[in-house]
């Protein structure tokens, strides 16, 4: 009991110091000792000096730890005491105090869209913000067990897009700052008794979540004109979003989606990527009603189509995994209609497999070729018998990327093989007429990756497995056709190792 009382005299001894050295209390040697002022003013007065130190950098570190280490030594009592003027008006002062200690370690904003501040411009902020988190951190520790949960949900949305923002690798980040960020987070997280991330956006029956209190901070600068004035925006906006899942992401659509739409249409690919990648995670988890109201799937379509232009092979990559989830919200696949079916007429899907097949016959960068190659087996898979409209320009690409070589994995011949197996399954009546160019260019692949050393045996084995399969297919295409030509095939034109893959398709047919 003794040591209990020294501590608190000691704490209070040290309080009282710490108000002095602020200039918010008389001198210890008064006497008596006057009472502590009431939270509201010392929060006020607080956020005063904290503000006209901004342009101070000298005493902004030393300010920041006093704010620290008074409310270290404060008791949770005083500090959450709501006074005569109640809850609001301490929800307020605290909810301006955080924003007065937040914008001490503020990122520098950039002069224009086309450019970016520089590290140097960037140099005092890692401290900064590593010494808001710690004074953040201290207070939300004395907020645990205490029952002012209406002033904690008025504290987390900008404490947690503080913590966002600097718990990521980035220019103004360092290891110590993104340290300090994440046991902020945590802290935040215990404070509330949140589970995670995802919790503390969302909630549950029994806790609210701060997703809309977040959106609130966030929109001023989320707009077309201004998200770039802040390079740590986007990145919190896109953390957020992909946080939020059905069905808490339906009615906050609203606001998520515009934000989404303008990173996706901008020139810079970086930026570019983040804004399908949130478009993509809106089209997983927003109700497919909703995407259809006020035309937002359309909406967002138009968006993605225009990118298949691009020759950034990773935004290709990411649109063409979009449309692929986006399509069916739009339309029935052509594979699901009937064969009576009055709307088999041309629709989506096949403006976006015309575009892509009419990019592939021209393009000759690898890495597009294999993006291209990886996203068509799904699209003919959604088509089914409808990619009977574009067998003449599925045949050029199959025959032209048969030709190419990719090793050392070969993936985009492999994929390609997929698709041959998978067009001949969906328009069987029409590759009959197509078997002769086909089976002419699988017998170059089958002869040309038998003696390929630069192949390994495994992707040996696949490809030529794969080719067989495909002759299989093109074999009841047409009737027999194949088993007969592959008969006449010169035996000592190929390897041992031909031979026998197109021995094992013929005794296969025959059986």
């Amino acid at each position: 009991m003794k040591e209990d009382e020294e501590e608190s005299a000691a704490l209070r001894m040290e309080l009282s110091s710490l108000l002095c050295d602020l200039h918010l209390s008389s001198p210890l040697s008064e006497k008596p000792r006057p009472p502590l002022p009431p939270i509201t003013e010392l929060l006020s007065r607080l956020q005063e000096k904290l503000i006209g130190a901004a342009d101070k950098p000298s005493e902004i570190g030393s300010l920041i730890g006093q704010v620290e280490r008074l409310v270290q030594a404060a008791e949770s009592d005083w500090l959450f005491s709501s006074g005569s003027g109640g809850w609001a008006e301490l929800r307020a002062a605290y909810v301006s105090l955080i924003g007065a200690l937040i914008g001490c370690a503020a990122l520098p904003l950039c002069e224009d869209e086309c450019s970016s501040p520089t590290a140097a411009a960037y140099q005092d902020v890692p401290s900064r913000a590593a010494a808001v988190s710690s004074a953040l951190t201290v207070l939300l520790r004395k907020w645990e067990g205490e029952g002012a949960a209406g002033l904690l949900h008025a504290v987390a949305p900008p404490i947690c897009v503080f913590a966002v923002t600097h718990f990521q690798d980035q220019v103004w980040t360092s290891s110590s700052s993104r340290a300090a960020a994440r046991r902020l987070q945590e802290a935040l997280l215990t404070a509330g008794r949140w589970t995670n991330s995802a919790h503390l956006l969302m909630g549950d029956e029994e806790k609210n979540g701060i997703l809309g209190g977040v959106l609130d901070v966030l929109q001023p600068q989320l707009t077309k004109d201004s998200w770039q004035r802040c390079e740590a925006v986007k990145l919190v906006f896109a953390w957020t979003l992909l946080q939020v899942t059905r069905p808490s992401l339906s009615p906050h659509l609203l606001r998520l989606l515009p934000p989404a739409l303008v990173l996706s249409d901008h020139y810079r690919p970086e930026n570019c990527m983040l804004g399908v990648r949130c478009l993509h995670h809106i089209v997983l988890n927003a109700p497919a009603a909703d995407l259809r109201q006020f035309n937002r799937a359309e909406v967002i379509y138009q968006a993605l189509f225009k990118h298949l232009h691009t020759t950034e092979a990773a935004v290709i990559q990411l649109v063409l995994n979009c449309l692929l989830d986006l399509l069916p919200v739009l339309e029935k696949p052509p594979s699901s209609l009937g064969p009576s079916s009055s709307r088999r007429k041309p629709c989506r899907h096949d403006d976006v497999l015309r575009l892509v097949l009419t990019q592939m016959e021209a393009e000759h960068k690898v890495a597009l070729r294999r993006v291209y190659a990886s996203a068509l087996p799904p699209f003919i898979d959604r088509m089914g018998v409808a990619v009977c409209r574009h067998l003449q320009r599925v045949e050029r690409v199959l025959l032209g990327y048969l030709e190419v070589r990719d090793p050392p994995e070969e993936t985009t011949r492999l994929k390609i093989l997929e698709v041959l197996q998978k067009t001949s399954r969906a328009a069987w009546p029409r590759m009959e007429h197509r078997v002769d160019a086909l089976l002419r260019r699988l017998l170059q692949l089958l002869v040309g990756v038998s003696s390929d050393s630069q192949l390994s045996d495994s992707v040996r084995r696949r490809l030529m497995d794969q080719s067989a399969a495909c002759l299989r297919l093109m074999d009841a295409c047409s009737h027999g056709r194949v088993r007969l030509l592959l008969q006449q095939v010169d035996g000592s034109c190929c390897s041992p190792e031909v031979i026998g893959c197109l021995a094992t398709v013929t005794a296969m047919t025959e059986r």
